[in-house]
């Protein structure tokens, strides 16, 4: 009996201490990631918990934002009416700028990652909305109906770097905290190195050096796709064509493996490949070209990246990407060798490689690379809530903590003697070994 009633006392002790620990562990340690209202990402490896970044829109004079769109259709004889209001940024696609700056002046939006402040002192990040794109290619146009001489893309960087020096936040930290939008490769090409401390939003880094970008700070953004979208299901039954490539034949730099592309492949029978340049109606052609093939080659132009990548996504025409030194948005959450096929610039100017290689795809692989492109295209649409806009303001936030890093080292760092420059940044792969097509099926 007495062994029993010591049993009986043991297990009674074990379970108050189980019901005591419970108790304080809810009520003096509440905060724990399971009730911590954190936004997580569906896609993040193992959906790291992330808290919204502040970040504050500089007020910027209206030359800077709406101002450039006035001038850009003043230009063109397309200026209807000259209220704010009715002012509509023209459809190209360096459109991302427009779209962020809609974003963060939408009295609904609803913060996520990124949630907009109107108390600078509270800011984590500065965005500084300078249409640099548009203004890149507002003035003049030849033989345009109208040329608006006091214009000038130069003066204009000029103008907001000497208003950007009166503001105390900027001189803070010499800009680190800064976000700028320079999408098209010219955008900022005049001040690009008094900013390269900031945060850039570039498409690649084809014209930036490498004391300027990095992948540590700066954010690669797509292109605003210029075609509809495919509407359709996934299959191979109305996709006549093997591979599609549209565009201008003639690049300089790295584009010049276009003409050699173009000696190759215009004589094949199931590939079009043609010459054009931006119209409407090259888009319809586009369009209809893309829906209607398997494959849509994007070799490298004056840059690495093109839209035309992001317009064969949005068709699930399968991108073959002949671009050494491309870079691609979103690659924490998208693996590219599941959606596209790469192959090396040496490998795709010899002559019969690239076609044999595409005809002896199968049909079930087609398919695979189709299914998996259904699942991001999204990440590629500025007008899907969960789409671009959303997935640019997740990378942003995620680069809060490395600059936070890098000012505070600024700040103890008294003299360096470098004999090469400090890019603080991550490298990309330097054993020059190019991903076969059988890799990226796998």
């Amino acid at each position: 009996m007495g062994r029993k009633s010591i049993v009986k006392q043991t297990v009674a002790t074990v379970l108050l201490i189980i019901v005591f620990y419970a108790f304080f562990n809810t009520s003096i340690y509440p905060y724990t990631y399971n009730n911590v209202h954190f936004h997580t990402h569906e896609n993040s490896i193992g959906k790291i918990p992330q808290k919204s970044v502040k970040l504050y829109m500089y007020d910027l004079p209206r030359k800077f934002t709406y101002g450039v769109i006035k001038n850009y259709l003043i230009v063109r004889g397309q200026l209807e009416n000259e209220d704010e209001a009715s002012l509509k940024y023209p459809g190209n696609q360096h459109a991302a700028e427009w779209y962020l700056f809609s974003d963060l002046n939408n009295p609904k939006r609803s913060g996520a990652y990124v949630t907009r402040v109107l108390d600078p002192d509270s800011a984590d990040l500065f965005y500084v909305p300078f249409f640099s794109s548009l203004s890149l290619v507002a003035n003049p146009v030849r033989d345009g109906p109208v040329v608006v001489e006091h214009y000038n893309d130069v003066e204009m960087q000029e103008d907001l770097m000497e208003w950007l020096g009166k503001q105390p936040y900027w001189k803070r930290n010499h800009g680190r905290d800064h976000v700028f939008i320079c999408q098209d490769p010219n955008a900022l090409h005049n001040i690009v190195n008094r900013v390269k401390d900031a945060m850039l939003l570039v498409s690649d880094f084809g014209r930036l050096g490498h004391n300027q970008a990095s992948f540590v700070k700066d954010v690669i953004l797509p292109y605003s796709h210029r075609i509809t979208a495919y509407k359709g299901d996934i299959g191979v039954e109305n996709r006549k064509y093997l591979m599609f490539f549209m565009g201008n034949r003639y690049r300089k730099e790295g584009g010049k493996i276009r003409d050699s592309l173009f000696k190759i492949l215009e004589n094949e029978e199931d590939v079009v490949i043609k010459h054009g340049t931006q119209s409407r109606e090259s888009r319809r052609m586009a369009t209809q070209g893309m829906h209607s093939s398997k494959f849509c080659l994007h070799p490298a132009g004056d840059t690495p990246s093109a839209c035309r990548l992001f317009d064969a996504i949005v068709s699930l025409c399968i991108p073959v990407i002949i671009s050494d030194y491309i870079e691609l948005p979103f690659e924490d959450v998208i693996d590219y060798r599941k959606i596209a096929v790469f192959v090396d610039t040496d490998s795709a100017v010899t002559p019969g490689y690239l076609a044999k290689l595409l005809r002896g795809v199968k049909t079930g692989t087609i398919l695979e690379f189709q299914q998996e492109l259904t699942k991001v295209k999204h990440y590629f649409d500025y007008e899907d809530p969960k789409g671009s806009v959303n997935e640019i303001w997740r990378q942003v936030s995620l680069k809060v903590p490395l600059i936070k890093l890098m000012i505070n080292r600024d700040k103890r760092l008294v003299k360096r003697e470098l004999t090469g420059p400090d890019c603080s940044c991550l490298c990309t792969n330097q054993t020059g070994i190019h991903e076969s097509f059988h890799d990226a099926a796998s």
